[in-house]
């Protein structure tokens, strides 16, 4: 029992401490807090932790290998640069809809889009889609499944089926804890906040969104490109 608990605990540590880690999770997290209010967090991790249960039952199946060749990150990477450029765009673009000062006319700016589409528009919105696509379009959140996650992984196969359990519930439950904190904190202190100064908070995350995203794709670039100087180090 002592080894099941340590597993969580170490994985809860793990997970909390990339968690807190500025990506692109973290700044769909403050905008869609901002716009939906505290339930965006969870749903974004509800969306990231079924991506990672897929991935975690495809290590339990035998099929590591295949996330091991060489061509997959650099491929994740630059179809999801793309998408979080696409994103970021997008959010931009709505910041200039209706709006004036005030949060609500702001707010109604950014939804004009999402509440007035149709249900392919509004699938593509819902922040469980939104969780799974952007953290499936971070390759350093392959990279880690790849490494460390694949050994915990294995670790936690050696303690039987309770391993396993304890050690994805330590890892998803330090996720959702993080993101809902932060969901928590952004929806509340949407209160406060002017028209103006909420645009410039979705802006911020727009612009990070499109940073991340560029950086993805010429990591990508660099990685597949032989001989390339696009190699971020």
């Amino acid at each position: 029992m002592s080894a099941l608990f340590g597993i969580f605990f170490s994985s809860f540590a793990v997970a909390f401490s990339g968690a807190a880690a500025p990506g692109p999770v973290l700044s769909l997290t403050i905008a869609e807090s901002l716009r939906r209010g505290f339930r965006a967090g969870p749903l974004i991790i509800l969306g990231h932790g079924i991506l990672e249960a897929f991935l975690l039952l495809f290590f339990l199946l035998g099929l590591s290998n295949i996330l091991s060749h060489p061509v997959i990150p650099p491929v994740l990477g630059l179809f999801g640069g793309m998408f979080l450029v696409a994103m970021s765009v997008g959010m931009f673009l709505n910041l200039g809809k209706n709006g004036g000062g005030s949060i609500e006319a702001a707010t109604a700016g950014l939804h004009e889009k999402t509440v007035g589409s149709s249900a392919r528009s509004s699938f593509r919105r819902n922040p469980v889609v939104l969780g799974a696509l952007t953290s499936l379009a971070n390759p350093y959140w392959f990279i880690w499944w790849a490494t460390i996650g694949f050994t915990y992984t294995k670790i936690s196969v050696s303690l039987g089926t309770w391993g396993v359990v304890f050690f994805f519930s330590g890892h998803i439950l330090a996720d959702l804890a993080w993101y809902s904190g932060v969901s928590f904190l952004f929806s509340r202190g949407k209160r406060c906040l002017s028209g103006a100064v909420y645009r410039g908070i979705i802006g911020c995350c727009a612009l990070l969104l499109l940073v991340f995203g560029v950086y993805f794709i010429t990591w990508s670039i660099g990685s597949s490109v032989p001989g390339s100087d696009f190699s971020m180090r």
